[in-house]
């Protein structure tokens, strides 16, 4: 979706609001976003937005590593950076994938993923165990 056409749905959305005033909207809300990742007054792991039913933006640090220039294939160093992440919320996760968008966070297709997880991890501990015996004998 471009600008011009999230502008679009947003004048679609919003009753009485002309373009330009959609424009100015869109553009303080990316601002104040923006400001907020950017804002190095606040710790770096508190510069995180949350928007319920949508997900959360963060800050995170990359450290230094190596790495190869893919023309000359010579090694160099990558310097250490931040970077933004982007976590979905269950919500943006059901609708993404063509379900109910209006689920609860704590209803079952959310909790039965979570458990899923848990599970596959205990069944998966005894296996590591196993194969570490092995691996040491």
């Amino acid at each position: 979706m471009t600008k011009a056409q999230l502008l679009d749905a947003v004048t679609k959305k919003v009753e009485g609001l002309t373009k330009k005033q959609a424009g100015e909207v869109v553009d303080a809300v990316f601002e104040v976003l923006t400001f907020a990742l950017c804002d190095e007054s606040v710790d770096l792991k508190d510069r995180r937005i949350t928007y319920n039913g949508f997900g959360t933006f963060a800050v995170k640090e990359v450290a230094a590593r190596s790495g190869r220039n893919p023309r000359t294939n010579e090694p160099i160093e990558i310097k250490a950076s931040k970077k933004v992440t982007f976590k979905a919320a269950p919500k943006l996760k059901v609708a993404i994938n063509g379900e109910d968008a209006d689920i609860d966070d704590e209803e079952a297709p959310v909790e039965v993923k979570k458990d899923a997880k848990k599970a596959d991890k205990k069944d998966a501990a005894p296996a590591k165990k196993a194969a570490s015996k092995k691996a040491k004998k």
